[in-house]
C-alpha cells in the first residue's frame, strides 16, 4: 500500500513539475515571440545585440517545448516524448547558464539552475520511475497476417 501511495505522490509531483516548466516556458516564449523588440530590450538585455529572427525562433521553440511537456503525456499518445522534451529543456538551461556567465548576467543563473534541475527530475521520473503508458499500442501487420 505504501509503495502505491508513494507512486501516486511521485506521479502527482511529476505532473506539478511538468506544468510548472510548461507555464514558465510558455510565458517566456510568448514574450519573445510577441512582444515588440523594444520592450524585450528592457526585459532581456542580450536581445538588443541580435537580430529579431533568432529571438522569435527561440520564443517559438519555448512555446513548442511547453506543449511537449504536457500534451503527449496528457493525451497518452507517444508519452515518451515528454521526457525527451525535458532533456532538451535541461540542455537549453545548461547552455543558458554558460551564456549568462559569458554576458556577466550572473543574477539569473539561479533560476537557470532551478529550471535545469526540475527538467532533469521530469526526465528521470518519466523515463524511470513513473512512465506514462500509451493509450493504445499499434500492432504492426506483416504480409502473412490475416
Amino acid at each position: 500500500m505504501t509503495n502505491q501511495n508513494s507512486s501516486k505522490a511521485l506521479n502527482t509531483t511529476l505532473w506539478a513539475a511538468q506544468i510548472f516548466l510548461a507555464v514558465v516556458f510558455f510565458i517566456t516564449g510568448a514574450g519573445k515571440l510577441f512582444l515588440p523588440m523594444e520592450n524585450l530590450y528592457a526585459l532581456i538585455p542580450w536581445t538588443k545585440d541580435v537580430n529579431s529572427l533568432p529571438v522569435r525562433l527561440i520564443g517559438f521553440s519555448e512555446i513548442m517545448g511547453s506543449i511537449g511537456l504536457i500534451l503527449p503525456s496528457l493525451q497518452r499518445i507517444k508519452p515518451w516524448l515528454t521526457p525527451l522534451v525535458a532533456i532538451g529543456i535541461a540542455v537549453i538551461m545548461l547552455l543558458a547558464i554558460f551564456f549568462n556567465i559569458s554576458l556577466g548576467e550572473t543574477s539569473v543563473i539561479g533560476l537557470n539552475i532551478i529550471l535545469f534541475l526540475i527538467a532533469i527530475f521530469v526526465a528521470w521520473g518519466r523515463f524511470k520511475k513513473s512512465a506514462i503508458s500509451p493509450k493504445y499500442h499499434v500492432r504492426r501487420l506483416t504480409l502473412n497476417q490475416k
